[in-house]
């Protein structure tokens, strides 16, 4: 056994237990409170096994879950950047960067290499992998939003400009997924008031 080694995994194991404490702006189903990182990544590994057979492409399915598992590690550092914070976003890439340089760190050379290798990946987002991983990113918290009746979209005053900008590339990984998803979550919450419509000044 490579005592250093093991010791390595387990420091990186209890770093990243950190996930649990960094709260989202997206409510649990129930609306009680908030739902935390690691309650996402979760979520969405499953939401993954369950709608990989609607990928654009054939995918990974495990390295996609692992993606969606790791890909908001760099939050215990950088915190989370709501989708629709326009300034938090400007810096959003150096934070998570200068994150994932210490907490990915923490883990042995070669896993260490490993999982940076296929957080960048989320990050560029051009593989069939990564494209369905961000669907997954955008469609999970819309879901919930939808349960809860928008409770976030009313909260922060969201228009369905903001939501077609954020979700510009969400359909490179399932369009069959976003169709429903435009259809069920975001067109129904238009017609309920919950977002604001505001289309026609984009015509």
């Amino acid at each position: 056994m490579d005592r250093k080694r093991l010791d390595q995994q387990f420091d990186f194991i209890k770093e990243i237990d950190k996930e649990k404490f960094i709260q989202r702006q997206t409510r649990l189903s129930d609306n009680v409170r908030r739902e935390n990182d690691a309650e996402h990544a979760w979520h969405m590994a499953i939401m993954t096994v369950l709608l990989s057979e609607y990928a654009n492409e054939k995918i990974d399915v495990l390295r996609t879950v692992t993606m969606l598992l790791i890909h908001d590690i760099v939050e215990i550092d950088a915190g989370d950047t709501y989708a629709y914070d326009e300034e938090g976003l400007k810096t959003q890439r150096e934070r998570e960067c200068q994150a994932a340089d210490r907490i990915y760190a923490l883990l042995p050379e070669d896993q260490q290499s490993k999982l940076r290798d296929i957080w960048e990946e989320f990050e560029a987002g051009e593989t069939p992998e990564a494209k369905f991983a961000h669907t997954m990113d955008n469609l999970q918290p819309a879901m919930l939003n939808v349960v809860n009746n928008g409770v976030s979209w009313k909260e922060h005053g969201i228009a369905i400009s903001q939501i077609m900008k954020r979700n510009a590339h969400t359909a490179e990984g399932s369009q069959v997924l976003w169709d429903y998803a435009y259809e069920n979550f975001f067109k129904k919450n238009i017609d309920d008031g919950n977002i604001i419509d505001d289309s026609d000044k984009e015509n």
